[in-house]
């Protein structure tokens, strides 16, 4: 029984230390997706804790009707799925402005996101997500918008 229990932890703790070694430190790249016209983010994530991390976007929007920027700010929950891929989901909310011609301001958003990750074993780590986000601005968005992107990070 007492090399059953020994085996169990030693598994145990293998599998804590594998997890945590899946997120890294710091990500640096770019999201590239579709939400009301093209447009990419400068993506930044910030490890917090083994299956934790903040996830900040600044990016833009370029459609036929309207430009916008945009700061988002989520916080994920990371899960591992196999060796160096994993899948996330989190919850945030965001600011911008945007320019519609003879109407501009600025607008309001909270935002889901959900996706899946692959980390390679150099410091590249490449993703695909979608991010619900529900506007509160009547002439921007006010209805709810889905954001597919992929996404390509340097971690450091």
């Amino acid at each position: 029984m007492k090399k059953i229990i020994f085996l169990f932890s030693i598994l145990a703790f293998s599998a804590i230390s594998v997890h945590g070694q899946s997120i890294a430190k710091n990500a640096l790249g770019l999201r590239i997706g579709d939400n009301d016209g093209f447009g990419g983010e400068i993506s930044y994530q910030n490890y917090l804790s083994d299956n934790n991390r903040l996830e900040l976007d600044l990016g833009w929007r370029n459609s036929k009707n309207v430009d916008a920027f945009k700061l988002v700010g989520l916080y994920q929950w990371v899960q591992p799925i196999d060796t160096n891929f994993n899948w996330y989901v989190g919850v945030g909310g965001g600011v911008g402005s945007f320019d519609a011609g003879d109407n501009d301001g600025i607008f309001a958003l909270v935002a889901g996101d959900i996706g899946i990750e692959y980390n390679f074993n150099i410091p590249l780590l490449i993703s695909l997500d979608m991010r619900p986000e529900l506007g509160f601005n009547d002439s921007y968005s006010n209805d709810l918008d889905l954001d597919i992107a992929l996404g390509i990070r340097y971690q450091f």
